[in-house]
C-alpha cells in the first residue's frame, strides 16, 4: 500500500504545527497613551514595528529613538489602528513584538536592584489586564524580581496591562510560563519559599515572614473569586492570610499583591 505522504514530504500536522510557530512569533501587540508609549520608546530590548501619532501627540512625546512617526488626523485615529477605539490612546500608538525576558531561572536568579531578600510573584488564572499591571507597578517599586503567570489563563501583554503598569511593563519582567505547578516546583529547586496567600490561611503573612529571614520567598496568589487552584495551593510550602482589621471579606488581587509586597521586602 502506498504512503499517505510522498517519500521526503512533512506530514499535515508538521506543516500546521511549523505555521502556528511562525504565526505567534509574528503577533504584535499595540500600545497606547503617551506614558506606555514614551517609555516603550525608550526600552532598547523592545522590537518596535510602526508608532502612529497625532501632531499633538507627536509634540509631546519627545524622543522618538529613531522610529519614523505616521502622523495622523485626531478624527481618523480609531480607524487607522486596530482596538484603538477601546482605549485611552491619547493619540499615541506604537505597535511592538512581546518582550523576551528569557527562561525561569534566568529571570528568577538574576541579580535585582538594590538590597533585600529574592522576592517574586506568581499568579493563579489573573485574567484581568488592570490588576496585573497594577501588580507590575508594584512589583517594581518593593523591588521583586519577576511576576509569573500561567500562559493560557493570564493577560497577555495588551495595551491596557501597558497602560494601567505606567511603564513598569517595560523594566518589570512578566514571565507566562506553560504550566504553573511545574515553574513552583522549579522555583524550590532553587530555594525558593513559596507562600500563598489565600483568606482560608491559618497563619497570618508577617509571622510566616519573621520565620523565614533572608531566604528567597515567592507570593502566590489566584484570582478573585475562585483563588488558587488546589494543585498550586498544595505545592505551596506555607498558606497564610493578610491581616485584617475586621472581617469584611478580601482585598483586590493587585492590592493585596501590594500589601504583602511591602510585608516582604521589609520583613
Amino acid at each position: 500500500m502506498a504512503a499517505d505522504n510522498p517519500k521526503g514530504k512533512k506530514p499535515t500536522w508538521v506543516i500546521d504545527k511549523e505555521r502556528a510557530r511562525r504565526a505567534a512569533a509574528a503577533e504584535t501587540v499595540w500600545l497606547f497613551g503617551l506614558h506606555a508609549v514614551r517609555d516603550a520608546l525608550a526600552n532598547p530590548a523592545r522590537e518596535k514595528q510602526r508608532l502612529v501619532v497625532t501632531r499633538n501627540a507627536l509634540a509631546r512625546l519627545g524622543d522618538l529613538h529613531g522610529i519614523e512617526p505616521e502622523i495622523t488626523d485626531p478624527r481618523v485615529f480609531d480607524k487607522s489602528v486596530p482596538l484603538a477605539g477601546e482605549s485611552v490612546h491619547q493619540g499615541a500608538a506604537l505597535e511592538v513584538k512581546p518582550l523576551k525576558w528569557g527562561s525561569l531561572s534566568e529571570v528568577a536568579l538574576r541579580e535585582a536592584p538594590g538590597e533585600g531578600r529574592p522576592l517574586l510573584v506568581a499568579l493563579d488564572r489573573v485574567t484581568d489586564p488592570h490588576n496585573i499591571g497594577a501588580i507590575l507597578r508594584s512589583a517594581e517599586v518593593f523591588g521583586a524580581r519577576a511576576v509569573i503567570a500561567p500562559a493560557r489563563h493570564s493577560a497577555p501583554e495588551t495595551g491596557a496591562l501597558a497602560k494601567t503598569a505606567s511603564g513598569a511593563l517595560e523594566r518589570q519582567p512578566y514571565l507566562r510560563v506553560p504550566n504553573l505547578a511545574e515553574a513552583l516546583n522549579q522555583l524550590k529547586l532553587m530555594g525558593f519559599i513559596l507562600i500563598g496567600l489565600d483568606g482560608t490561611g491559618e497563619t497570618e503573612l508577617p509571622d510566616v515572614l519573621e520565620k523565614l529571614p533572608g531566604r528567597a520567598i515567592c507570593l502566590v496568589m489566584g484570582a478573585e473569586g475562585p483563588g488558587m487552584r488546589e494543585l498550586t495551593m498544595k505545592t505551596c510550602d506555607h498558606v497564610a492570610r493578610i491581616p485584617f482589621a475586621a472581617d469584611f471579606g478580601s482585598l483586590n488581587v493587585s492590592n493585596a499583591a501590594a500589601v504583602a509586597l511591602y510585608a516582604a521586602n521589609r520583613a
